[in-house]
């Protein structure tokens, strides 16, 4: 099977005709153009191709007529002259006679405008366009290894931090990233780039410690600045190699006796008066100070106290004077496991989705996440260009140092792969330092799981390569006409509550019976829903669970899937009236009964209400003259006792092991609910309220189970006395023998 990258695509979101009037004359801004919602990175007035990365529409420079090109037909530093390498400072060029400065103008001015507009050159037969901060950090940049390589996902991550930079609704990105990527040496080029041509501005680093930041700033900051040539190096203040702060000022001079006596007037030199420095990790980190930029590395593993989300919060004002955004932050990091600072991480890049904005524009956190699989950027299968090998090549491919790629990137990955398969929490470890899905990027250690993990893991491996998209439909249930209690129809929309694998025919959908006035499920045999509902539509602190439902079939001979989950709802709908409303439109669409939890009970009272009381099943653990008043009113099941929470850990637990994961028969479940799945991993029995999922699909493996809970009435064999006296004819006279 050939692999297909979903990284980026060539989108075409502007009509051509419109793209070439406004070429023509020149009228493409830089920064975002909110008419063709499109982020503009050309400085030329005209654009090019429009990439897509990730939800984000980005329009690349017009390619020039002329691209330069070497005869290796690929990126190789553009060679330097050897006359300006040996000059060192800017009152070295002063010195230098002005009649051999002419010659090097242009060739300084060319630089500059590189630096500022981008670089084209020839990689493959193909024009290539580098950003000017990847131009700085290929060309001028010095590296452990000395000069970086040119790669394709270092370009694709450039040019999404160019649009960062030109977004004005943008406090910078979010990077989810696998181990050796080049992120610190990229970011730290990053800020020499920008601190070298920017006054009166202070720059910031932060890592997972202070002693973190401290290195990359001594080992990679410092040393960039240093070897940049000297028409890029401002005057700089201090030592050569500060271990704390890079000031680029003047440096204060001394007054002597002799100056002050004879009036003696010194040469005025302008510094740009900005600085770079670290701080210790902590929430407080830079409060109060403005940055124009801020780099966050390893920003997945702050571990308790120290707590990345706080800290945005903090750092975010330095970015910012009032609603203006005056600097960005680049941060980018692998995720450590959940409980040591991945979860923390984790929400902070889901809160920076593109594609969910407010309505200011702006995502959640203010960031723009970015995801680079890890095929994309793995040391060994990078070829002489730049271009990462995914799949075994069937023809000899060389990496920039000349060695063979007999192998693709793929094929590696899963290889070592198949070799930890026995070690969980090893392969667990691997799946975050090497990522290929964002789920890999967030998975948590194992030691801690009430399930088997092993089979949750393999399901949710199996769903991202089934890229899901095929098997699960996003769209909403509605009351046929907008007339409520008639038909409900489902209809796909990217923005729906529901996420479903299975749609019944069209004879078993809508079969509702109707008893004494009372509506009852026709589907009752194919399967039954789960529901862990909420009675508060808000919450002072904005934080309230979700709303769960999910739907089980049973073995049935109709036509339905056996023991498969084929609905989940986890949302939180405005009101908890739409909630109850979606809520009863599936299960009527199914025609299927639901098990919910009795002590929120507004959702049962809800299906009472409206004639529904047929729907709500009656917790399986009792018999009807056992129920409470209340439960043979609205049915529903408590979830206050300990026997109730051990059968219901103990029914998922039953469903994973029998239906999840790579089964007997060499197939995979049929779970493709990778949020429940996840759920299921972290789930813990004694703080159940965080797992709305796990609530409700182990109530609908109840539901579906109910004759297992089915309560056993003790009998007790009374003996029949039939008043026949029996004797004993031992001896010479009988006598009646006593029981």
């Amino acid at each position: 099977m050939s692999y297909e990258q979903s990284l980026y695509r060539i989108v075409e979101p502007i009509k051509i005709n419109t793209l070439k009037r406004l070429n023509r004359s020149k009228k493409w801004k830089y920064g975002y153009n909110k008419e063709h919602d499109v982020v503009v990175l050309s400085k030329t007035g005209q654009i090019g191709e429009i990439y897509d990365i990730q939800g984000l529409k980005i329009a690349l420079p017009k390619a020039p007529a002329k691209v330069y090109s070497n005869d290796e037909d690929r990126w190789k530093q553009i060679p330097k002259p050897e006359i300006l390498k040996k000059i060192k400072t800017i009152f070295d060029w002063r010195a230098y006679p002005e009649e051999q400065k002419e010659q090097w103008y242009d060739y300084i001015d060319e630089e500059f405008k590189r630096r500022d507009e981008g670089f084209w050159f020839q990689n493959a037969g193909v024009p290539t366009y580098l950003t000017g901060t990847h131009y700085m950090y290929l060309q001028w940049s010095k590296i452990d290894v000395g000069a970086p390589d040119f790669r394709e996902a270092n370009r694709l991550f450039f040019i999404f931090w160019e649009a960062c930079k030109a977004d004005k609704r943008c406090y910078g990105m979010c990077y989810l990233k696998n181990r050796r990527s080049g992120f610190s040496f990229m970011s730290s080029a990053e800020t020499v780039n920008q601190a070298t041509i920017s006054s009166d501005a202070r720059y910031g680093i932060l890592s997972k410690s202070g002693a973190d930041a401290k290195k990359m700033f001594t080992d990679k900051v410092v040393p960039i600045s240093i070897n940049y040539p000297f028409f890029f190096k401002p005057i700089q203040d201090g030592m050569d190699r500060p271990k704390s702060e890079l000031a680029y000022r003047v440096p204060a001079s001394k007054f002597t006796r002799r100056k002050i006596t004879t009036n003696e007037q010194e040469e005025e030199l302008v510094g740009l008066d900005t600085t770079i420095d670290w701080k210790n990790t902590g929430d407080n980190s830079y409060d109060g100070e403005k940055l124009s930029l801020l780099v966050h590395d390893e920003s997945g593993k702050w571990e308790r106290p120290d707590n990345i989300l706080n800290n945005w919060r903090v750092t975010k004002t330095c970015l910012r004077l009032g609603s203006r955004i005056i600097g960005k932050c680049m941060m980018g990091s692998t995720s450590n496991a959940l409980d040591k600072g991945g979860g923390n991480f984790k929400k902070l890049y889901n809160d920076s989705d593109v594609t969910k904005r407010n309505r200011n524009g702006q995502t959640k956190s203010g960031l723009y996440a970015l995801f680079i699989p890890m095929e994309w950027n793995f040391e060994g299968f990078i070829d002489e260009h730049g271009r990462p090998v995914f799949t075994t090549p069937r023809r000899d491919v060389y990496g920039p140092d000349g060695e063979l790629i007999d192998v693709g990137v793929v094929d590696h990955w899963e290889n070592e792969v198949d070799g930890l398969k026995d070690d969980q929490d090893a392969l667990n470890e691997f799946y975050r330092q090497f990522p290929r899905t964002e789920e890999h990027a967030f998975r948590d250690e194992t030691k801690n799981s009430l399930f088997n993990l092993a089979k949750i893991y393999e399901q949710v491996d199996y769903n991202e390569g089934n890229r899901n998209s095929s098997v699960v439909t996003t769209g909403s249930f509605q009351w046929s006409g907008g007339v409520k209690d008639t038909q409900v129809v489902f209809n796909p929309d990217p923005n729906g509550r529901f996420k479903v694998s299975w749609v019944p025919d069209r004879n078993l959908q809508n079969r509702v019976i109707l008893k004494n006035g009372v509506k009852y499920p026709g589907n009752e045999h194919i399967g039954a829903f789960g529901c862990d509902s909420y009675d508060i539509s808000g919450t002072v602190d904005g934080r309230g669970s979700n709303g769960s439902l999910h739907g089980l079939t049973k073995f049935s001979m109709e036509s339905a899937p056996a023991n498969a989950f084929f609905l989940e709802y986890i949302a939180r709908p405005q009101t908890a009236e739409i909630f109850f409303e979606d809520v009863l439109m599936a299960c009527i669409f199914y025609g299927m009964p639901i098990l919910a939890e009795n002590n929120k009970p507004r959702l049962l009272y809800y299906f009472k209400r409206r004639g529904y009381r047929g729907f709500s099943m009656n917790r399986p653990d009792k018999v009807w003259n056992k129920l409470s008043t209340a439960e043979k009113e609205v049915g529903g099941m408590p979830n206050s006792s300990e026997d109730i929470k051990q059968a219901h850990a103990a029914a998922i637990e039953m469903y994973i092991n029998d239906h999840v994961g790579l089964k007997q028969d060499g197939t995979y479940g049929t779970v493709y609910f990778n949020e429940t799945l996840n759920d299921w991993a972290k789930f813990d029995i004694n703080k159940r309220t965080k797992h709305d999922a796990s609530i409700s699909s182990g109530l609908a493996i109840m539901a579906c189970n109910r004759h297992l809970y089915r309560p056993t009435q003790n009998r007790e064999k009374q003996k029949l006395n039939l008043g026949i006296v029996r004797y004993s004819n031992d001896g010479y006279s009988s006598k009646i023998i006593k029981n």
